[in-house]
């Protein structure tokens, strides 16, 4: 039976790895160990900074939502509070969104639910 050896598989892993890590500054970008070491380094950023971007949303919208209900006379947190109370289900990107773009309609539902 004839020698089987891994050329052919690990050169692919290689070039699939050195084309992940196209665009990278220096030996980064063409020398396997470093390239390798960035590559995973940057996957671990990318996970982590999936996770994180979730967070940094829901604190714009958060921040959003207090700016326009502290103009419309209430906290955000009696605003949803008041938003619960009466069984009114809108998310905060949509509130978010309201506030700043239809800040009129965002007002009546702030003086709806307040009364």
């Amino acid at each position: 039976m004839p020698r089987s050896t891994q050329n052919v598989p690990s050169h692919r892993r290689r070039r699939k790895l050195i084309r992940m890590a196209k665009g990278y500054f220096g030996g980064k970008k063409n020398l396997f160990r470093t390239a390798n070491e960035a590559v995973e380094k940057g996957l671990q950023y990318s996970y982590r900074d999936r996770r994180a971007k979730k967070r940094e949303y829901r604190r714009l919208w958060i921040a959003r939502i207090n700016a326009a209900a502290h103009l419309g006379g209430m906290s955000y947190s009696r605003l949803m509070n008041a938003l619960k109370e009466n069984n009114i289900l809108i998310n905060r990107k949509i509130l978010a969104e309201m506030a700043v773009s239809d800040f009129e309609s965002f007002k009546v539902l702030v003086q709806k639910v307040g009364n």
